[in-house]
């Protein structure tokens, strides 16, 4: 596969307004169909032995979507308008990766991947960034830790990317400086505040409206985090709403939706714009035959990732859907 094939031109705009009320599902078209003339559906090339996907990344610009392939590390590739996506980068091995996690693009169109356990115990790089065309910028390790699970990432107020640790309560800074070096740096170490317990701990992270702070969730107790710029971490009290396994986390505007995988639920809450407080609004059953991992707003609509986690044999089809709730 060429990794400098070019994506299309961007979308021309059609909104669709996603409105969900307590305890029901919002309608959407019918699982498949489409929406001014963009799928319902997107198709994931996986392997033929079984593939599980579990990032998303969306380029507002040109439309493109980014996800990764937490078996064999591949980054695959899609635009809005069409149903077929591509492998944009190799796996097994290339550049070091043989999984990935979250998956974020900047204003320049720059996508950061998260290895998740990639690096531990074998020294191998814990994230990666590529330019617009598939072309290696980055690859690091984080420092002063042999363990970290790097799980998803967000752009920051400033530019940078920062990436969530599921093994500690930290987050880490990447960005490009001034001499032209890429470079990761330990951000915020919130010991003392986030607890460490069994499981994933620290994962979905989304910028609040005012760009003052991070939202981060803590999916193994449900939690939700304000990882503040000014160094502050807090907990943000979500009174009535059960955040377990909350994992992808979407805002747009003070609406926050909460991806919750093995619940197979989504919960959406108000958020303030600074990230301080929150009210519980609904909290709706997703397809009980698909685990989604998380989502991102692009254009309009939301994109969710299929994982195929759990017991089962993974087959295709493999799929980004719009539609989570059938």
């Amino acid at each position: 596969m060429n990794r400098k094939t070019t994506i299309a031109g961007l979308l021309a705009a059609a909104t669709l307004t996603t409105i969900v009320t307590t305890g029901a599902a919002p309608a959407f078209a019918a699982d498949g169909a489409t929406d001014h003339g963009r799928p319902g559906t997107y198709t994931l090339n996986g392997d033929a032995e079984g593939s599980r996907f579990e990032g998303i990344g969306a380029d507002q610009r040109s439309g493109a979507f980014y996800v990764s392939e937490v078996t064999g590390g591949e980054i695959h590739r899609g635009d809005v308008r069409s149903s077929a996506t591509e492998q944009w980068i190799a796996g097994d091995g290339t550049d070091g990766r043989y999984t990935a996690r979250g998956i974020t693009v900047d204003r320049d169109g720059n996508v950061y991947v998260a290895g998740g356990p990639n690096g531990i115990g074998t020294g191998r790089p814990d994230l990666w960034v590529y330019s617009p065309e598939g072309d290696l910028l980055a690859s690091l390790r984080v420092p002063g830790t042999a363990d970290a699970f790097l799980n998803d990432v967000a752009i920051g107020a400033d530019g940078a990317a920062y990436f969530t640790n599921s093994n500690d309560p930290q987050v880490f800074r990447v960005a490009q400086g001034s001499d032209g070096q890429w470079g990761a740096e330990l951000w915020a170490d919130a010991t003392g505040t986030v607890s460490r317990v069994a499981g994933f701990n620290l994962g979905g992270i989304v910028l609040t409206a005012d760009r003052s702070a991070f939202v981060v969730a803590q999916g193994n107790v449900g939690k939700l985090f304000r990882f503040g710029f000014d160094g502050t971490v807090t907990e943000i009290a979500t009174p009535g709403a059960d955040l377990v396994n909350a994992d992808g986390l979407v805002r747009e505007g003070n609406e926050l939706t909460i991806v919750r995988n093995f619940s197979k639920a989504i919960t959406t809450l108000r958020i303030s714009a600074d990230g301080s407080t929150a009210r519980f609004v609904s909290d709706v059953a997703t397809d009980p035959s698909r685990v989604l991992t998380t989502a991102k707003s692009l254009h309009g609509r939301t994109l969710y990732v299929d994982s195929e986690f759990g017991d089962g044999q993974v087959e295709a089809p493999y799929e980004v859907i719009t539609n989570p709730f059938a």
